[in-house]
């Protein structure tokens, strides 16, 4: 088949039948045995671009000797492969969500669900090959590292969930408080309105002046002192109305 020789190298003297059943790509992850012979089709750790996924071929002939291909980043062997996969899994697990943003969190999902699905799916092909191969103990081992490494992925993906998902939670608490805040203060300030709205209406329509002697007295004292009388009591009258408010560092600390 022509895409065979492009897929596999041509010195590896393996069964057609492996050959023949690789198409363009590597297609998905899997395992095939053929008279003792075993090809792990596997791909490579996601990268930023989840659509460019090198696939790596590793082969063991009958006699136990393993052989390695790759079509992207190069790979020496299944065992730096899977450590590959668990330098990264690692670095993930050391990470703690609960010192990330909203943002930096659902960058930790974006990036870790493509991971999780390769190990997953990793794990299935070892898996595959330990049903066909049992007696081959070295590939139980392969399995076992490659379950864990699964694990890993899933948890630091569920971690990195959960986290948002509470961070999330905690916000929309915290706008909630400060929006019933909000409405009460609304509340008191339509009281007041409601309350002195009859006194200021008649008050314009009647022009209601009383004489009280501060209209040429010390002129502009009495204006002066108004102003400031007024000042002070617009302060006195915000801090009744924001009284419950929260403040905005009490609403950071939680």
């Amino acid at each position: 088949m022509p895409s065979g020789p492009t897929l596999l190298p041509s010195a590896w003297d393996i069964p057609q039948i492996f050959r023949d059943r690789l198409g363009i790509t590597s297609g998905r992850q899997r395992a095939m045995v053929h008279e003792g012979h075993l090809l792990l089709v596997l791909h490579a750790p996601p990268a930023d671009d989840h659509s460019a996924r090198g696939g790596r071929f590793f082969w063991r002939d009958p006699g136990g000797s393993w052989s390695a291909h790759s079509t992207g980043t190069p790979c020496r062997s299944l065992d730096a492969h899977l450590a590959e996969f668990e330098r990264i899994v690692a670095e993930l697990d050391e990470r703690d969500p609960a010192d990330e943003n909203a943002i930096e969190l659902h960058a930790d999902i974006t990036a870790l669900a493509p991971l999780v699905r390769t190990t997953r799916n990793l794990h299935s092909a070892l898996q595959h090959a330990r049903e066909m191969l049992s007696e081959v103990e070295e590939i139980i081992v392969y399995r076992d590292r490659s379950n864990q490494i699964e694990r890993m992925a899933e948890l630091a993906y569920q971690d990195a969930q959960n986290t948002l998902g509470f961070t999330t939670a905690l916000q929309a608490e915290a706008q909630a408080t400060s929006g019933f805040q909000m409405a009460r203060s609304a509340h008191r300030l339509n009281l007041l309105v409601a309350f002195f709205f009859p006194m200021a209406t008649l008050s314009a329509i009647f022009g209601v002046n009383l004489k009280h002697g501060f209209e040429t007295a010390n002129d502009p004292f009495p204006f002066l002192g108004l102003i400031a009388l007024s000042i002070a009591s617009g302060f006195m009258l915000k801090s009744f109305i924001s009284a419950d408010l929260p403040s905005p560092n009490s609403e950071s600390e939680t």
